[in-house]
């Protein structure tokens, strides 16, 4: 499949399963308490606060998409992996409001973030009621118990990764007790790539795939979360902010410790040890960029991108799918990883 034809496939087959998934979302949050379920239309970009329609979308939906897409290269048809969407969505919107509080983030998708919007209380609740959804969710889906095990690791994971990003940021830059690239990849892959791997395999799973085509899913998505992760690192410092939404620069003002700063910290390059000092310092993060790319923290990165794409392949490689999902989800694995680069 040529870059063209990626680019112009997974855009439509994220609209085929948001389109398959929304009615069933939408009927799910509707359980909830009124005022409960309007933080979550607001979380989820469908009103406005005090409950206005909005015409949001809630996002790209790329884990509704591996659920559904997970079921159909079972053999299944997408609507199997409807519950597993469901339940994914509502746990990746639950982790969504709960971070920003955690990170003290007030805009997210160029609106306040809930906590923002509603206070900070509210927004936990409405976070929890979010987990309770998708708990039920599951439990009452075809092998719910099978299922729920598999969210619940995926939670585990979810924990541990955002307790590590809070630990890691305030670790100092240099020393012995300085980040690592593999301490950056453990948090991604349990922060990210977790849930990627989990809306995947519960796909799977409720389209009665046997538990080796479930758990080569699973591995696919956890090394795409980490892809996924260092490419969003990548445009953070080098991408445009008219495509990306986000600030220029915003991380390297913010001192966030992401891979090409760990991975050029980490290089032989004798700009590592200027990148170290400016970055102890208030230096303009243009002057920060220069010495990232000269120590090779670019070039690190979008290797290491490069490297858990292949990882992906070889996974899918391993089992029996159904060719046309299969070409599907290739196409949106690529297209996530490859955005804008």
């Amino acid at each position: 499949m040529t870059a063209l034809t990626t680019a112009l496939a997974a855009p439509q087959v994220l609209e085929r399963c948001r389109a398959l998934v929304r009615p069933a979302l939408e009927e799910t949050v509707g359980r909830l308490h009124p005022w409960v379920g309007e933080m979550a239309g607001y979380a989820f970009g469908w009103c406005e606060a005090g409950g206005v329609p909005a015409a949001g979308s809630g996002g790209k939906g790329v884990r509704q998409a591996l659920a559904v897409l997970g079921a159909e290269a079972a053999g299944a048809p997408g609507r199997a992996g409807v519950p597993a969407a469901v339940a994914v969505e509502l746990v990746h919107t639950f982790s969504l409001l709960h971070d920003d509080i955690m990170d003290g983030d007030a805009a997210r998708r160029g609106r306040p973030t809930v906590w923002k919007a509603y206070g900070t209380g509210p927004a936990v609740l409405a976070g929890d009621a979010l987990f309770a959804l998708a708990v039920e969710t599951l439990a009452a889906s075809p092998k719910g118990p099978e299922a729920l095990r598999l969210l619940s690791a995926a939670l585990g994971d979810l924990v541990r990764g955002q307790a590590d990003d809070l630990l890691l940021a305030a670790r100092p830059w240099t020393g012995p007790h300085r980040v690592r690239p593999g301490e950056y990849r453990a948090t991604a892959e349990h922060k990210t790539g977790a849930l990627l791997g989990c809306a995947a395999a519960l796909g799977a799973l409720l389209g009665g795939a046997p538990p080796a085509v479930v758990a080569a899913l699973d591995r696919a998505g956890r090394h795409l979360g980490i892809a996924f992760q260092v490419v969003d690192d990548v445009l953070a410092i080098w991408g445009d902010p008219a495509v990306t939404g986000k600030p220029v620069l915003g991380d390297l003002r913010e001192r966030k410790k992401t891979l090409p700063v760990l991975a050029a910290l980490d290089g032989p390059s004798p700009a590592a040890g200027r990148l170290a000092t400016l970055l102890e310092s208030d230096a303009d993060p243009a002057h920060v960029v220069t010495l990232i790319e000269e120590a090779g923290g670019r070039t690190a990165a979008l290797a290491e991108a490069r490297r858990h794409l292949a990882a992906v392949e070889t996974a899918l490689a391993g089992v029996p799918l159904e060719p046309a999902p299969e070409g599907e989800l290739r196409s949106l694995l690529d297209f996530l990883v490859r955005r804008d680069l």
